[in-house]
């Protein structure tokens, strides 16, 4: 568990949602829903690597989380003498 939350820790950028190009306009919506709604960004033509590279590390850190979650039961349900019914 240690080593996954050190691989989180290791993300250096994050940025949610996802990047569009909107049709002959220089720059590029950034979707994402939060607090019950979409916010939209525009981000200029420029900065779309540095927020593509921040969007791979936010789904990272979100896949390595759900890892961690399911060690974290796994455990749990080790010491409290849950066996896996397959659920």
């Amino acid at each position: 568990m240690k080593k996954l939350l050190e691989r989180m820790a290791a993300i250096e950028q994050m940025e949610r949602g996802k990047l569009s190009q909107m049709p002959g306009r220089p720059y590029y919506n950034l979707q994402a829903w939060r607090n019950g709604r979409n916010e939209v960004r525009y981000i200029p033509a420029q900065e779309v690597p540095e927020i593509k590279k921040a969007i791979v590390g936010y789904q990272l850190f979100c896949k390595l989380a759900e890892k961690y979650a399911d060690e974290v039961i796994r455990v749990g349900r080790r010491e409290r003498g849950v066996k896996n019914r397959g659920r």
